[in-house]
């Protein structure tokens, strides 16, 4: 059974950059067959796909956030990470990863992955 986990700070400041990570557990981490995404919901809002980066290390990303969004994989620690440039309060929102056997691209049904992480409260404020 694969777990998802994230983590990172809670709280970041305007113009600072967001780092998250997503640790992966129950299966062969980030060189198994899987793509995995980054999700994130904005408080009242739905779902926003980010981004997702698979198993070949290929990154495919929201147009709307490609300029600013970085996603990248460590396999010594079985973690793929999420990078937010120049972060401002509209990007305050619970981030989660999920993972998917099959490559999904701009969707934030959760019944289309395989897996979903339980979430991260991010706040942007000075």
């Amino acid at each position: 059974q694969v777990q998802l986990q994230e983590s990172g700070p809670g709280l970041v400041k305007p113009s600072q950059t967001l780092f998250l990570a997503c640790t992966v557990s129950g299966a062969s981490g980030p060189t198994a067959f899987y793509y995995w995404a980054w999700i994130r919901q904005p408080p009242g809002k739905g779902l926003e796909w980010m981004g997702v980066i698979s198993y070949t290390g290929s990154t495919y990303y929201s147009p709307s956030l490609k300029s600013r969004t970085s996603i990248a994989r460590d396999t010594s620690k079985n973690q793929f990470t999420l990078q937010l440039l120049s972060v401002t309060p509209e990007d305050t929102a619970v981030y989660y990863c999920a993972a998917s056997t099959t490559l999904i691209l701009g969707e934030t049904d959760k019944n289309l992955y395989d897996y979903w992480g339980q979430g991260t409260q991010v706040t942007v404020s000075s």
